[in-house]
């Protein structure tokens, strides 16, 4: 069992994702860097990501923590959580920029639309959703040319530390070629990750270089970064 698995079981999981169309506003991509590529999103949960740019000329891989269960299991559990999420954000309503969602119906038919398009695309090709827990990874060294973690790494600073944190960049390092990018960079408070300086100093001798980039995306007040890490 890895140290992911110990410290944030799959009941812990909410298992709801983003769009594609987020995943371009929230890593700054647009579908000429992205034709050709092989790229890693992890973890990926309820995302579509996968599900779209494997139509568009780019070979995407899903890994996720969640991936060892069904995707009929998945689908019920992303359900349910999805209903308990807007649930949750009638109440912290305030924390958020209404701007690329207009309201919480919005918000929701969007997260609606992530879970059946990745569900759907799952059923049909599950071979691109590959289960895998962070810091050991079921892949080869520089087997990506790009790599994307959204919403884990430095979010969830409160419950995983600074250690697996390093360990987890490491990995992310140790399989990609060329690039990995994480948004935001913001914990769960939407306050820049403590973690964030210590680490860019710790894995600067392991890569060529970072760059911490403004993004045309902020739903969360102040999540409007991402780290890239040029490999």
């Amino acid at each position: 069992m890895s140290l992911a698995e110990k410290k944030l079981g799959i009941d812990r999981v909410v298992f709801i994702g983003r769009t594609f169309e987020e995943y371009r506003a929230m890593f700054n991509l647009n579908e000429k860097y992205l034709k050709g590529k092989k790229v890693l999103d992890c973890a990926s949960g309820a995302c579509s990501f996968t599900a779209h740019a494997l139509q568009q000329g780019t070979e995407a891989t899903s890994c996720d923590i969640a991936y060892k269960f069904t995707a009929e299991e998945l689908e019920k559990k992303g359900s349910l959580d999805l209903i308990h999420t807007m649930n949750q954000m009638q109440h912290v309503q305030e924390q958020y920029v209404w701007k690329y969602f207009s309201s919480i119906d919005d918000l929701t038919e969007h997260r609606k639309r992530a879970l059946k398009d990745c569900i759907a695309h799952m059923k049909k090709n599950p071979e691109a959703y590959q289960y895998g827990a962070l810091p050991n990874l079921p892949f080869q060294k520089n087997e990506f040319d790009l790599t994307l973690c959204a919403n884990f790494l430095f979010m969830y600073s409160d419950r995983l530390d600074y250690t697996f944190h390093l360990e987890a960049l490491k990995e992310l390092i140790r399989v990609t070629k060329e690039e990995v990018r994480l948004f935001p960079l913001t914990n769960l408070s939407g306050k820049i990750s403590t973690y964030l300086r210590q680490l860019l100093e710790e894995i600067a001798p392991l890569v060529k270089g970072t760059e911490i980039a403004d993004v045309p995306y902020e739903f969360q007040k102040g999540a409007n970064q991402m780290l890239k890490i040029y490999v």
